[in-house]
């Protein structure tokens, strides 16, 4: 390890005093710490902020072909590895290369625009359609491998990653997804159907559930957001 791309929060102070104390140490190390890729030869990628900053490392990591650190500095730290202490130890560790690189799914995302021009763009976390008509919902057809799978009315659709399971699929309803399973989230966002739609009660109004398994019923009355009666169904 001879030459680490750091890339941090430049305006949230705790990630630019991690930054330079950090920097310092792997400098003390032999380590070269260079904010521009451009010069060639970088070994790692380190990312020293919150989610954002992650996510923006990650487009350096994988243009360069090389493991990226994440190094919690910032108010949400779902995606980084560590905490923002201990910088000399940190520093050891990657001079010695002691650690083990973690693969982790991403997207490949192509547009087909309707003049027939495409677009490509990639996504560690989710890749989200959405529509630009905010009072009608979009009709979308979900099709895996040249099979028709279902339709789906919705304001968009989210196809996640397992990492980014905890993100905006995670806002959306959709399940957490252990970073090492192979499997793609499709979470609909904000459905039109029936079965998805709250129902409002006023504050003096009653709601009655009857459950009903095995053969066994039981009903429940809920009044002013209190259990007042249970009774047989």
């Amino acid at each position: 390890m001879t030459r680490v791309l750091m890339v941090r929060h430049r305006h949230r102070p705790n990630a630019i005093t991690s930054a330079v104390s950090l920097a310092q140490a792997l400098q003390e190390q032999g380590i070269d710490v260079v904010d521009d890729a451009s010069g060639g030869d970088i070994d790692m990628v380190l990312s020293i902020g919150g989610d954002g900053t992650f996510l923006v490392a990650a487009s350096s990591a994988r243009a360069l072909g090389v493991p990226l650190l994440g190094i919690n500095a910032g108010h949400m730290g779902f995606l980084t590895e560590l905490g923002d202490r201990g910088t000399g130890d940190l520093a050891r560790t990657i001079q010695e290369g002691d650690f083990t690189v973690e693969r982790r799914m991403t997207l490949d995302v192509t547009m087909e625009r309707s003049d027939g021009s495409k677009a490509d763009d990639w996504a560690l976390n989710e890749a989200v359609v959405m529509h630009t008509d905010v009072a009608h919902p979009v009709h979308f057809a979900l099709v895996v491998d040249g099979q028709e799978v279902s339709t789906y009315g919705a304001d968009g659709m989210i196809l996640s990653t397992p990492t980014g399971s905890t993100a905006y699929s995670f806002s959306a309803g959709g399940p957490v997804v252990w970073p090492e399973v192979e499997a793609l989230l499709l979470v609909p966002l904000v459905a039109h159907a029936l079965f998805t739609r709250p129902l409002v009660l006023g504050p003096e109004s009653c709601m009655e559930v009857v459950i009903q398994h095995a053969g066994l019923g039981g009903a429940e009355v809920w009044c002013d957001g209190r259990r007042s009666l249970d009774a047989p169904a």
